[in-house]
This record gives C-alpha cells, sequence and structure tokens, in this order.
C-alpha cells in the first residue's frame, strides 16, 4: 500500500465525473493548481493526493504509515512521525517540487 491509497482510499485512477463537481468549483478551464486532481479535474484535494502519489512514485520515500499529507490552500502539511530529518528532508523537497505547491509545513512532524 503507497501513500496514496493509505491516506486518500485508492482515488488512484478514478476520474471525477463532471456532474460530481462541487458547486463552488470554477467553471471553465480556470482551475487552480493547487486543485487540480490526479486526472486534470477538479478536486478540493488535489494538490494532497499529487503529493502523495509522487511519495508513491519515488524510489527513495518508503510508505511512512505514520506520516500523512494535507493541504490549506497551495501548501502541503506534513504531520505525524518519519524516522529521521533526511527522511522528512526528502519528503519535503519532493513535496515542494509538485506543480501548485507554493510551501511545505512539516512543523506538524515528530522525529524518531
Amino acid at each position: 500500500m503507497g501513500f496514496l491509497d493509505r491516506i486518500f482510499g485508492g482515488k488512484k485512477a478514478e476520474a471525477a465525473p463532471a456532474e460530481a463537481a462541487p458547486a463552488n468549483a470554477p467553471t471553465g478551464d480556470a482551475i487552480p493548481a493547487e486543485r487540480v486532481g490526479l486526472n486534470g479535474e477538479y478536486d478540493q484535494s488535489g494538490l494532497a493526493k499529487r503529493v502523495a502519489k509522487a511519495f508513491d512514485d519515488d524510489g527513495q520515500i518508503d510508505d511512512v504509515e505514520t506520516l500523512w499529507v494535507a493541504q490549506t490552500g497551495g501548501t502541503v502539511v506534513l504531520k505525524g512521525k518519519v524516522p529521521s530529518q533526511d527522511f522528512l528532508n526528502k519528503a519535503t523537497s519532493v513535496a515542494s517540487g509538485v506543480s501548485g505547491a507554493t510551501s511545505v509545513d512539516a512543523s506538524g512532524v515528530e522525529i524518531g
């Protein structure tokens, strides 16, 4: 199991139908970068899902079941516990490289 499956319930290849878009979703092609889902659709948690997928795709980041990914606007929020500072540095680097990420907040992560 990877980050995406564990945190978001396996919505890896699932495209949201147009009628399922929330009422506050932008119309037309103007989806904010932090709201773009895995398949280009509007997704309220799009950035967090894309970060989780980036973690899964990176060969140096193992799924640590005590690390969680969320978002507040364009800020990626990491919470939980990681095994080392090196792991946190790598996760922060990968998260900051995802399109739409304006910053990474790892203040809620404990090392050890």
